[in-house]
């Protein structure tokens, strides 16, 4: 028994990288191309190049630490070559499950109309914001058409090649479910629960990775915040060139920063709060109004203190005159501050946009269940329901009425409704009912399938919130703690200096050679610093954004607060560090 187990364990990990090749020799059937023209056009070309550094590396007259990066270029580019069907059936694989809640309600709302049930799939088929989950269905389409094969066969035929394992359990079962006589409006209303659970069950994982990533970026970015601690203090033992270690270590601090913003990116959850319309919507002009206000008064700012600098005219102590002497990391915070007033206005309205979701799942109830009883038209039910209270969905509900009540097109209408909340889900839930109904739908039905899906949606968006609270926390005390922990290094190494310069140590009895505050240019690495702090200000809050699906430009706001927290803390860190080693 011992024995089995032991060469188990042991053959995991060969078995994993057997398992890693077999599925990457699979992606390589996925890609448009024929395998033999990807090999002929991508790795061939790759491997000659990955040939060509190594032949530079060798023959170069450099030195090796030089040429050492050349190989590793071509590596990089041809192991991305190989790897790349991989990541292509990656990205297929989760654009498909990112819509397919939304395409197995659409694909259930239109199977209860009285269309044919091919025209249930051509309609899903012709959406475009469903991207690669529309293609999927294009491709049954396209086998029923030009193949003449049976629907039920093309689902189990396609089945076998969709990346995404939900998809193709799901067109495995309904190609035998079909195949049995079962009609498609019953499947699809029997599936719901499963297809509500499983999108409960995606959500939740990637919070959950969310939240494994959390932990792994704190630990990850306050190590890299020791290792530029480090850097700063150690040259003053050594003789190093401080300035170049510290920057080494910066690049390399805003590299894995970069990095865990772009795996945090891909595995957050697609769900977008705002929906862009090409027409615009009434708050258009208060948006870009805020947006050019802010970017002006930032730009007009950085002019003034820039021409400070450089002797022309009175500069950012002619903007604080109540200060005597002004910090130089107030160079830095005071002329992104104006870009708050963009981040406070779009801020309101994704608030809005919020309350506007939470109140429309009770409107589509009530607009289905209402125009199930009177047998009436949408228009002749907004009548009465529009008086209603519905809170912040209670103004687009009145506009909604009188569009409908001059009789300007129901699709229009719906559509113009969808664009001043400004929602993305309202936007395909009402185009969805507004389509079953058009097809025949029963009205109740649809409103109580649509209420139940958006309500499931929200609860989620409930749990995205506050797994995005407690990284707002965790990236605002890893702001503070960076920043004190850089600028006691810095200003300990700046005390030493200023010690060493006073009491003349290079000329007692070798005593300098233990202290090298020469070789400091402490404004040069203060610089570098505040660079750390722009950079971590600007990447921390578009991940924010990138976490809870709003607006990107609602960061500025995070933005602008962290900026000025790295500064305030930057410059209380300085104050109290020379108050204490003063005493």
């Amino acid at each position: 028994m011992s024995t089995d187990t032991s060469g188990g364990s042991s053959g995991l990990f060969p078995e994993s990288l057997l398992e890693f090749a077999a599925s990457l020799s699979d992606s390589y059937d996925a890609l448009e191309m024929s395998k033999r023209k990807y090999v002929g056009y991508v790795l061939v070309p790759a491997s000659g190049f990955l040939l060509l550094t190594l032949a530079a590396a060798v023959a170069l007259p450099f030195d090796l630490s030089v040429r050492l990066p050349i190989p590793l270029l071509g590596l990089l580019a041809f192991g991305t070559a190989v790897i790349y069907p991989k990541i292509y059936l990656n990205s297929r694989q989760a654009a498909i499950e990112n819509q397919l809640h939304l395409v197995m309600t659409h694909l259930t709302v239109l199977s209860t109309t009285n269309i044919d049930r091919m025209q249930v799939f051509r309609t899903l088929a012709s959406e475009e914001e469903y991207g690669a989950a529309a293609e999927e269905l294009g491709r049954v389409v396209h086998l029923v058409d030009t193949w003449n094969q049976s629907l039920d066969d093309a689902l189990r035929r396609r089945a076998k090649e969709v990346p995404s394992d939900a998809m193709s359990d799901f067109f495995d079962r309904l190609g035998y479910t079909i195949g049995a006589g079962q009609s498609l409006d019953d499947f699809l209303l029997s599936e719901q629960d499963a297809v509500i659970q499983n999108y409960i069950t995606v959500y939740e994982g990637a919070l959950a990775n969310l939240e494994v990533m959390k932990d792994l970026y704190m630990s990850m970015i306050l190590s890299m915040t020791f290792a530029l601690v480090f850097a700063i203090v150690l040259p003053i033992l050594t003789g190093n060139d401080p300035t170049l270690t510290v920057a080494a270590v910066i690049v390399m601090f805003m590299l894995v920063q970069l990095g865990f913003y772009v795996v945090i990116r891909a595995m957050a959850p697609y769900d977008p709060l705002w929906f862009h319309s090409e027409r615009g919507a009434p708050s258009d002009a208060r948006l870009w109004g805020s947006l050019i206000v802010g970017v002006a008064l930032t730009f007009a700012l950085i002019a003034v203190v820039g021409a400070g600098l450089f002797g022309y005219g009175p500069g950012l102590p002619g903007l604080l005159f109540f200060l005597d002497d002004v910090p130089l990391p107030l160079y830095l915070c005071v002329p992104v501050t104006p870009l708050t007033i963009t981040g406070v206005v779009l801020r309101i309205e994704e608030r809005n946009i919020v309350e506007r979701d939470g109140e429309f799942p009770s409107f589509i109830r009530a607009l289905g269940a209402a125009e199930s009883a009177k047998q009436s038209t949408t228009g002749d039910v907004l009548i009465t329901l529009h008086q209603k209270d519905f809170g912040a969905l209670s103004a687009d509900i009145t506009r909604l009425y009188r569009r409908l009540n001059v009789r300007i097109d129901p699709g229009q209408a719906w559509y113009t409704f969808a664009t001043d909340t400004r929602s993305y889900l309202i936007q395909k839930f009402s185009d969805m009912y507004l389509e079953g109904r058009a097809m025949g739908g029963r009205p109740k039905q649809l409103g109580e399938l649509i209420s139940t899906n958006m309500t499931t949606v929200m609860q989620l968006r409930e749990q995205r919130q506050q797994a995005t609270t407690t990284m707002i926390g965790l990236l605002y005390g890893i702001t503070s703690a960076s920043a004190f922990a850089f600028f006691i290094g810095l200003q300990v190494v700046q005390i030493l200096a200023d010690l060493s310069n006073q009491f003349n140590l290079t000329g007692a009895g070798g005593i300098g050679q233990i202290i090298y505050a020469g070789v400091y240019d402490i404004p040069l690495i203060e610089y570098l610093l505040l660079l750390v702090i722009l950079f971590n200000a600007l990447l921390s809050s578009v991940m924010i954004r990138t976490i809870d699906g709003g607006n990107k430009a609602n960061a500025y706001l995070h933005f602008v607060l962290m900026t000025w927290l790295g500064c305030l803390v930057s410059i209380l860190t300085k104050i109290l560090v020379s108050n204490i080693l003063s005493i």
